[in-house]
């Protein structure tokens, strides 16, 4: 194996190729490779957006010059949130060489679990859905109860999805997306927001949905929610996802009565490297 300043070239089994493992700063190039499969790819081609593409690393591998797999560590949460396309071979090599981080939140397909279980020591993978809506199919639910959220209700979110496990939620996400709640007697008692918004290709991701144990059945969560989307169809986003849990049937529920349908499955998990 031959290794470069930028750039390591494996060497692999049939077709006799070098296979090359290198950084990806070429935003066109990384979008025509994502745009192969859109909508497991959507959270990633969303952080190609500048805001957030700085709080990125691209690691690609290319066999004949064209690109085989890409890897992408996002570094705006914690843990970092690893993101996995393409070729299992590939991913083998972008984890030996280049992606080394200690713990990682990972977004792959059944086949990268191999290479992953390799490097990493992870928990068990969580299947999941990719749920997509765009705005001719949205069915929006009003509700009086429901009130943009602002920084100022930072530490009230916190505290509420603290009691969720912690959420994948950040203050920045607050300041530059889209959030709404519910708010009884001064405290957040059921909130939605976004975890990106991309203006640049037209799209936007839903999470952070949570609506306090003792409020539930109140329908806050889908309220919530339909605030978000109507938002951001306003602002012109063309597709909006979200992620769910397969399991999470009453969520799935919630989702579909707005208009959102599944579009593809695929696994989440926490990882720790090997030593």
């Amino acid at each position: 194996m031959a290794i470069e300043k930028d750039r390591a070239t494996v060497h692999v089994p049939s077709p006799h190729q070098a296979m090359r493992v290198h950084r990806l700063t070429d935003k066109e190039r990384i979008l025509q490779f994502l745009e192969t499969d859109r909508s497991y790819a959507a959270y990633a081609i969303g952080d190609l957006e500048s805001s957030l593409f700085r709080q990125t690393r691209w690691v690609g591998t290319e066999l004949a010059g064209q690109l085989c797999t890409v890897a992408l560590l996002f570094k705006g949460i914690d843990p970092p949130a690893l993101f996995l396309m393409g070729d299992p071979a590939g991913l083998s090599a972008i984890l030996h060489l280049r992606i080394r981080d200690r713990r990682v939140y990972v977004t792959c397909k059944p086949e990268h679990l191999p290479p992953v279980g390799a490097f990493y020591q992870a928990e068990e993978p969580i299947p999941m859905w990719r749920m997509t809506v765009q705005a001719n199919e949205f069915r929006p639910v009003q509700s009086g109860d429901v009130a943009p959220l602002s920084p100022r209700h930072t530490e009230e979110l916190e505290r509420l999805y603290a009691q969720g496990g912690g959420m994948a939620f950040s203050p920045t996400q607050l300041a530059t997306g889209v959030y709404f709640g519910v708010v009884e007697y001064g405290q957040v008692v059921a909130a939605a927001g976004t975890h990106l918004i991309s203006p640049t290709y037209g799209l936007a991701a839903v999470g952070n949905v949570y609506t306090q144990d003792s409020r539930r059945g109140r329908g806050y969560g889908t309220a919530t929610t339909s605030a978000v989307l109507a938002q951001l169809f306003e602002r012109g986003i063309r597709h909006v996802f979200l992620n769910v849990a397969q399991a999470n049937t009453i969520a799935i529920g919630i989702y579909e009565r707005l208009g959102f349908t599944k579009s593809c499955a695929f696994l989440e998990m926490l990882a720790v490297r090997k030593q």
